[in-house]
This record gives C-alpha cells, sequence and structure tokens, in this order.
C-alpha cells in the first residue's frame, strides 16, 4: 500500500492543480503568447524563440495573433480566450496600449502573470516588459539617416501604427532625435500604413509625390520599410535614403543590392526566449525588472555577414 506522501504525489501527477492562477497539468506550465501578428517573418522569429524556451525549460506554450497588425479586436478576442483557459501565464504583445486594460485587470484578479513582449501596455499590471529599447533604436536611425543625406533636407516617416507602443517610439524617437541634433533637416510627413506594405507603398507614393525634393525616408517596422522601398522602385524616384527597421529577406536582399541603406535589427528570438523565460519567473514568485532589454543593432552592407548581426537577423 502506498504512504500517504506516495499517494499525495500520484493523485498530483495525474490531475490538474491550480493555485492562484498557476495551472499545471502533470507538472508541464502552460504559457500562452498572444502576438500582435503572423504576416511579418519577425513574428516567425519571435515563435522561434519561444519554442526553444520551451523546450529547454519542459513547458507548453503555444503563439497565435491576429491576421493582420489592424485587427485590435481579434487580438481581444485571442486574449480573452487564453484567460479561460487558466494559464500558468500569459506572455501578450499589445496592438493597443490601453484596449487591453480591462482583460489584463481580469488577469490580475486571477493571480495569472502578464508578461508584455515587442509592444508594452499603458499599465503596471505586467510583471516586465520584454522589448527593444524603441527610442534608441530609432534614434539611432535618424543619426544614420543625418549621416547619410549630409545633414540637412527633407525626410519624412512611415510608421505601422500610432497606437502600439513600438509604434509611438520608434516615430518618437526618430523625430526627437531630428529635432534636437538635427536643425537643418525637416520632417515633412508621418503617415500610418498598418504595418501593410501595399498601404505603406501607396502611402509612400502620395508622399514622393507631394515632395520631389525629399532626400529619405524612414520606414519603422518590416511592412512598413518594405512599402517604402517598393514605392520608390515603382516610381523610378532616385536620390532617396531608405532606412528601415526589422529584417526578413527582402530588407536583407534590397541592403545588400543598395536598394535600401541599412536598417535597424532587433533580436526577436531572443524576445520570445525571454518572454518565456519571464513568464516561468513570475509563476515561480521571482521578482522580475520592470523592462527586459533584448537588444538591438544597425545593420547595412558593410556589415551585414559580421557574425554579431547575422546571429539576430532572420528570413
Amino acid at each position: 500500500m502506498l504512504n500517504r506522501r506516495a499517494l499525495m504525489a500520484a493523485l498530483c501527477a495525474g490531475s490538474l492543480i491550480a493555485s492562484s492562477g498557476m495551472a499545471v497539468a502533470q507538472d508541464k506550465l502552460y504559457i500562452p503568447l498572444i502576438s500582435k501578428g503572423f504576416q511579418h517573418q519577425f513574428w516567425q522569429a519571435v515563435k522561434a524563440g519561444a519554442d526553444k524556451a520551451a523546450t529547454e525549460f519542459g513547458v507548453e506554450v503555444t503563439f497565435e495573433g491576429p491576421d493582420t497588425e489592424a485587427q485590435v479586436d481579434k487580438q481581444m478576442d485571442m486574449l480573452a480566450a487564453a484567460l479561460a483557459k487558466k494559464p500558468a501565464a500569459i506572455g501578450f504583445a499589445a496592438l493597443d496600449s490601453q484596449a487591453a486594460t480591462p482583460l489584463l485587470k481580469q488577469a490580475k484578479d486571477a493571480g495569472i502573470p502578464i508578461i508584455a513582449f515587442d509592444s508594452g501596455v499603458d499599465s503596471d499590471i505586467p510583471a516586465t516588459t520584454v522589448t527593444t529599447n524603441n527610442l534608441a533604436a530609432a534614434a539611432l536611425a535618424a543619426d544614420k539617416m543625418a549621416e547619410l543625406i549630409g545633414g540637412s533636407g527633407k525626410v519624412a516617416l512611415v510608421v505601422h501604427d500610432q497606437t502600439s507602443r513600438t509604434g509611438i517610439d520608434r516615430r518618437d524617437g526618430f523625430v526627437n532625435r531630428v529635432k534636437e541634433a538635427y536643425p537643418n533637416i525637416e520632417i515633412v510627413d508621418i503617415q500610418y500604413g498598418a504595418g501593410d506594405q501595399l498601404q505603406s507603398t501607396e502611402i509612400t507614393k502620395a508622399i514622393l509625390t507631394a515632395h520631389s525634393d525629399i532626400k529619405g525616408i524612414f520606414g519603422a517596422n518590416e511592412g512598413s520599410a518594405i512599402g517604402v522601398l517598393n514605392a520608390v522602385k515603382e516610381t523610378g524616384k532616385t536620390g532617396v535614403i531608405v532606412i528601415g527597421y526589422d529584417s526578413g529577406k527582402l530588407q536583407k536582399d534590397a541592403i545588400r543590392a543598395g536598394e535600401m541603406a541599412g536598417a535597424i535589427t532587433q533580436n526577436p528570438v531572443g524576445i520570445g526566449y525571454e518572454t518565456v523565460k519571464a513568464a516561468i519567473a513570475a509563476v515561480k514568485g521571482e521578482k522580475l525588472a520592470g523592462t527586459i532589454d533584448s537588444g538591438f543593432a544597425w545593420y547595412d552592407k558593410t556589415n551585414i555577414d559580421a557574425p554579431e548581426i547575422t546571429a539576430v537577423l532572420y528570413d
């Protein structure tokens, strides 16, 4: 006959234990990650990092996001569905920094830790935010733009949105750096293309038409940057410096070909990995820093094949 301790261990191993919002099925934590989308290779790289951590730490991770980064309502439905499953913790990359607040409060009340990743929220509910320092990264993009256009002239921005933390910070990081350091550079337009290549292409064509003497355009994420590049190529416009953000095969090929001057790369695999790692720590009750910086770097055709750059690029 099993003694009392062995009997309790057997019961625990075969049952679902819920404690303080932590769900453990056969001692395996379940951590869903709700991303901002799936249409960009960036998110596939984040998923790869999350899957790597799941294997390494022996937890169950799922990864999903809406079809496009304009579908805030659909993302909220996904977050609500994840909450209903009573997971151990949730990773969440907000499309809208405020829209999720009621659901995040539900998670807090249920004792389910939230780990924000890529894009934070206007709330102190998340245990931490795993992200790039987008303000600093976009400021570096502005420095590179200034260098490449000779410190003067007209430039514009095509940004993925003005509701997510990444969209806001990449816009403001670039704009504020120009204002504080480059008085002879004029930002003539800021447009928002939902991170969609086609929409960003059309927006950029309008910018090029309205400002024939423009010297440079910054595309603030993968889809925005490719849209800018496509517009420049389709209109036959020459002499426009294009700077991007993120990676992906199209941007890498454009940089190698000299069509795009360079881009800021994040560390998407690291973002996914650190999100899962932070979620496990939060479930254990460990204290986390308010922000976990996943890093960034500038790359162009001079360093694209350097080992430290290839490690954080993706197709």
